[in-house]
């Protein structure tokens, strides 16, 4: 599939991906599984100008998650410094393109030279308006919600909100993504079926695509492909065509 094959003006707004396979792309060719997150981190840097390229608003994707805390001390804080590298080494090209970095998830809980570099980031590019680059980092979409749940309960305690105003606007309104658009599609890479806690409320009606790429092996033509896919599909949302 090339750029040329896609419909210009059924674009999806949003996209999220999983970027599942890092450690199985290690594994298959007897590397450390730290040298298969770094492969993920160039696949990801050619994704972001591919979306950037196409007209895609918002680019959300699963960084690491807040059940990833159960993996080897070694490869997790492995994960935060190719972070710290991902944003020492990117962060001007972001700027110069337009992109605006943002972070879904706790992020305080962080090491300092993480957390230092998303601060940078996220700074950095505060006044862009172009791509919506959101890294979901220490994230758990049942977090999230009870995130937002908690806020709805606070502002209802202070007297700021009545129980009967909450509807479903207020509670997004209240996520993370309190002013991004639902993804209209999730790629999950890897060949797993299951969203694994990702985006869990927003994910309602998106359109979902499985490849058996492993994510270092993810290019470019690849993401076309899933675009492509989507492009296909009749959205209803519910109704009838």
């Amino acid at each position: 599939m090339t750029q040329q094959q896609l419909d210009p003006a059924r674009i999806p707004q949003h996209v999220a991906i999983v970027m599942d396979g890092n450690g199985r792309w290690a594994k298959k060719r007897g590397l450390p599984r730290l040298r298969g997150h770094n492969a993920g981190m160039m696949a990801l840097k050619e994704i972001v100008k591919r979306s950037s390229v196409l007209g895609i608003s918002h680019l959300t994707v699963y960084a690491f998650s807040t059940e990833n805390w159960k993996r080897p001390e070694e490869e997790v804080f492995g994960i935060f410094k190719l972070l710290v590298l991902y944003v020492q080494k990117e962060i001007r090209e972001l700027n110069d393109n337009n992109v605006r970095v943002n972070i879904w998830g706790d992020w305080s809980l962080l090491p300092s030279d993480a957390q230092h570099a998303v601060r940078k980031a996220m700074e950095t590019t505060k006044n862009n308006n172009g791509l919506h680059f959101n890294i979901a980092l220490n994230y758990g979409g049942r977090a999230e919600i009870l995130r937002a749940v908690h806020a709805l309960c606070k502002e209802i305690q202070e007297g700021r909100l009545s129980p009967e105003a909450i509807d479903e606007t207020s509670l997004s309104a209240r996520m993370y993504s309190e002013n991004t658009p639902d993804p209209d599609l999730i790629i999950r890479t890897g060949g797993e079926y299951r969203l694994s806690n990702f985006l869990i409320w927003q994910a309602a009606y998106s359109e979902l695509v499985v490849t058996e790429v492993l994510w270092p092996d993810f290019s470019p033509d690849e993401f076309e492909k899933a675009l492509h896919v989507y492009q296909s599909r009749n959205r209803r949302f519910g109704g009838l065509t």
